[in-house]
């Protein structure tokens, strides 16, 4: 059987009837370089030798799989493990795509690294991998992400990234991307824009996606390794999903293995309160690609919310769309209140303190355990909650009432 991952996308850039990129003129021959340039990067002995030994010898890698013994038995049924990507350096997934982005700048020529950032994970990660790769950088950041990623943002500073804070319309991660969007039109000479999820027009859910293919190749190795068999169910939560993707592309081949994204249910279901895409999105574009998209009443990309900054976005990665249309992937939701109290559960009862983004993911665990005695979980711990704890603990408290 061929390979899911070797026969989509298109060279085009479309999954199904999802992807693609509509681009202004001005910036076709500029994306028309990154996937020329890409096609022949990926292909290359030398780059490939390269990204490994930057794996084992700078991110750390390969990261763990952990057995959460604790949490299994305080859920009860299913047995639940969690790929361990916080342990990755920076603290999550996204230096996985950052310094492949940043060899891929290096080959064409860059001198800098763009992007926009939620959480500031992905910011932080680029930032980081401009520094190793001796580029200049440049993120810009949403101001509500800024004041409740705050420790986020010092780390970018202090990796020598200029920060751009974003004041316009939700003042979150969609309206990071408009304003990155519109910086890189004027430096495509001179900068690359590395997307920071599945998303944006083509060539970028392919490139992220296979930079990401690293989670997914370590979790079905390690797994077996640790447990004879493959898990019943994987997850991962989804913003634009790059983290669910990275982990999904272990498994996308196995029949018994089931598929789960975690869309951000917000404070409830009502539009502009939640960011659940797929849940309740429809067919549209957004940012130069065909995908599902939250809409209003004038067809616009809506308002969103949820506690978590990094899954901030009304719109989600095109391979996801057309998961979800094939039946190939499952997708569900879990809001604040599941989020917020499986962030004290990781922390209390595992000693694992994780993103608000993962926490979703781990809220799915804790709720599907319980109808599933005798199966296993694998989760994908996207990231770690360090830049979350003042925000939440100002907030919500130390969760001493749960």
């Amino acid at each position: 059987m061929a390979s899911y991952l070797k026969s989509t996308p298109t060279r085009d850039g479309m999954f199904g009837n999802y992807g693609g990129a509509m681009l202004p003129p001005p910036l076709e021959p500029h994306f028309k370089e990154i996937r020329d340039a890409y096609d022949r990067i990926s292909k290359s002995a030398d780059f490939i030798a390269e990204l490994r030994h930057i794996r084992k010898h700078f991110q750390g890698r390969p990261t763990p799989i952990s057995y959460l013994k604790n949490l299994s038995n305080l859920s009860g049924g299913a047995q639940i493990y969690a790929k361990r990507e916080d342990l990755n350096h920076t603290g999550a997934h996204k230096l996985n795509h950052c310094m492949g982005e940043g060899l891929l700048a290096k080959f064409m020529g860059k001198k800098k690294l763009m992007a926009e950032t939620g959480a500031g994970q992905h910011g932080v990660a680029l930032a980081t991998a401009a520094a190793y790769f001796g580029l200049e950088c440049e993120i810009h950041m949403g101001e509500i992400d800024i004041a409740k990623e705050a420790p986020n943002v010092t780390r970018m500073k202090l990796l020598g990234a200029k920060v751009v804070p974003v004041g316009f319309g939700g003042r979150s991660l969609k309206e990071a991307v408009d304003s990155a969007f519109e910086s890189y039109m004027g430096q495509a000479d001179t900068a690359l824009f590395a997307i920071g999820s599945v998303v944006g027009p083509h060539p970028f859910p392919l490139i992220v996606r296979d930079f990401q293919h690293i989670v997914g190749i370590e979790s079905r190795e390690q797994f077996l390794e640790m447990t004879g068999g493959l898990p019943d169910m994987v997850a991962a939560c989804v913003g634009g999903g790059s983290n669910a993707m990275g982990l999904f592309s272990g498994f996308i081949d196995d029949e018994d293995v089931s598929l789960h994204g975690v869309e951000p249910m917000g404070t409830s279901s009502k539009l502009g309160d939640h960011a659940a895409t797929i849940t309740y999105g429809e067919d549209g574009d957004i940012h130069g690609f065909r995908t599902m998209v939250l809409k209003d009443e004038n067809g616009d990309p809506a308002p969103v919310h949820t506690v978590a900054s990094g899954l901030d976005y009304p719109g989600v990665g095109p391979e996801h769309a057309h998961l979800y249309r094939t039946g190939k992937a499952n997708y569900t939701s879990a809001d604040d209140k599941e989020a917020l109290a499986a962030f004290y559960a990781l922390s209390r009862h595992e000693g694992i303190i994780p993103a608000l983004e993962s926490a979703h993911a781990v809220a799915f665990a804790m709720r599907e355990a319980p109808k599933n005695p005798g199966k296993s979980i694998l989760i994908n711990l996207s990231g770690r909650g360090d830049k979350d704890i003042d925000y939440v603990t100002e907030t919500f408290g130390f969760g001493d009432n749960l």
